[in-house]
């Protein structure tokens, strides 16, 4: 199970914005969970412009953040990148749409509430 960002910062948060069936999926002992290198970067890159207040600098936040939630690193390999040319244009964020490449190419699920990365052919939950 491949997870979106925003879905990474609620768990770090255990924030009220997961359902139920996301926190299960999450914490089912079977699901492998992954954190994305493009999370890593759009982690990074929105702390660097001050979008996203962090406890402590994304070198320090993202490794702990792994580390707590039994998440393995998920490498940008060429393989996810050369889906990026079959998928539609649905909308344009950069960081979704590789996320998508990932899940695709790992035949993985992608664990995101937000309705615009359904739309794409991917597996999702939430």
């Amino acid at each position: 199970m491949l997870l979106d960002t925003c879905t990474a910062l609620w768990l770090a948060a255990d924030s009220d914005e997961l359902s139920k069936r996301a926190k299960t999926l999450f914490e089912a002992p079977a699901n492998a969970v992954y954190l994305s290198a493009v999370s890593a970067w759009e982690i990074s890159l929105k702390y660097s412009i001050g979008k996203l207040p962090l406890p402590s600098s994304p070198d320090e936040f993202v490794p702990e953040l792994r580390e707590r939630g039994r998440m393995e690193s998920l490498p940008l390999n060429e393989e996810a990148t050369l889906q990026l040319f079959r998928l539609p244009e649905l909308h344009r964020d950069p960081f979704d749409r590789m996320l998508i490449c990932q899940a695709i190419a790992g035949g993985m699920t992608l664990l995101t509430p937000d309705p615009e990365i359904r739309r794409y052919p991917v597996s999702t939950a939430w």
